[in-house]
């Protein structure tokens, strides 16, 4: 137990401790001046520890952010090389869609191929020249060096610009890293737009080269044998020599009568050469004329596709028995059916 009495004078405090009814009490005396300097002692180190406290607190924050920002930088900088490595593989792809366009464009006729230096072109077989030999006036030699030099100077001058690679990013800063990655978006950007504007032109020259060929005849439109072909003969009706405008193709009656490319048909009648006539207009100047057939299965401004079926084989018309007149004529010219036959 503990009390603390009014002490024995007013300068002082005096602590008795009771240890029993028998035991004699101990007394402890303490200055006033003491006591006060020993609480103001404690409440010091009170508030010190505080402040020592929070000062951990509030720092130990500090660290666990500064090392969550970190490791957020770290991340970003590997996003950063890992962005900037995509871009570099999409460089490479761009250049290998580049070249099959470029060859796309010349099959498709839109760029002339390339024939090369006409001024400078050489070439032959060469043979080292005999010691002590002098070069003729007027000639020099041209080391690998030099041409190496002369390609890398023509390189410059031309404007290629270096294109920025993924290898190395590690050892780059921040701000390197973000210029690299900036100046790829930029030429990708830019070469994208080029890409985009060939492939449009390719459509269109594809859709275009498309529509021709389905519009050009290019298989027989009657399977059989060729009777009478094409340009001079002579005619089985006078026996004297005449220009015939088309092949005569030999088929077993009612043998079924194929438009060799896509077309409208224009005619549907009968003639009194031809007998029953059917005409297809292919577009682009081509159109084709069936004669002597038994029967047309097709109507005027009917839309055909190669291979559809538009009338019988017969002997209508002037003819000596069943066969098919064939016909194509380009601008209003007559032209060799032949030529127009690939299978």
């Amino acid at each position: 137990m503990a009390q603390s009495s009014g002490a024995e004078n007013n300068d002082s405090y005096t602590v008795v401790i009771f240890r029993g009814s028998t035991a004699k009490p101990l007394r402890f005396s303490f200055p006033r001046k003491f006591v006060r300097k020993l609480l103001i002692v404690c409440a010091i180190f009170l508030v010190a520890d505080i402040l020592v406290i929070s000062h951990y607190v509030i720092r130990t924050g500090e660290v666990w952010e500064l090392s969550a920002f970190k490791t957020e930088a770290m991340s970003a900088r590997e996003q950063t090389v890992a962005f900037s490595t995509a871009i570099d593989d999409l460089k490479k792809r761009l250049g290998s869609m580049k070249e099959v366009n470029q060859r796309l464009r010349v099959m498709l006729g839109i760029d002339a191929p390339k024939t090369g230096d006409l001024v400078n072109g050489r070439g032959g077989e060469e043979t080292p020249l005999p010691e002590g030999s002098a070069v003729p006036p007027g000639k020099t030699i041209t080391t690998d060096v030099s041409m190496a030099m002369g390609s890398a100077e023509g390189m410059l001058a031309s404007g290629q610009q270096r294109q920025p690679s993924a290898m190395g990013m590690t050892d780059l800063s921040e701000e390197e890293l973000v210029l690299e990655v900036k100046a790829g978006l930029k030429w990708l950007s830019k070469e994208a737009a080029l890409e985009e504007q060939s492939l449009n032109e390719l459509s269109v020259a594809a859709e275009q080269k498309s529509s021709r060929w389905a519009a050009t005849p290019s298989i027989w439109p009657v399977k059989g044998w060729v009777t009478s072909g094409f340009g001079p003969r002579v005619s089985p009706f006078t026996e004297k020599p005449a220009w015939h405008d088309g092949l005569d193709i030999g088929a077993a009656a009612n043998a079924p009568v194929h438009a060799p490319a896509q077309g409208r048909v224009t005619t549907v009648g009968f003639d009194s050469k031809l007998g029953n006539v059917v005409k297809l207009d292919h577009g682009f100047g081509i159109e084709t004329l069936y004669g002597h057939m038994a029967k047309s299965l097709v109507k005027e401004g009917q839309r055909v596709k190669r291979g559809d079926v538009v009338g019988l084989v017969g002997s209508s018309g002037l003819a000596t028995g069943p066969h098919l007149h064939y016909m194509v004529k380009v601008n209003g010219q007559a032209y060799d059916p032949t030529k127009y036959i690939l299978d």
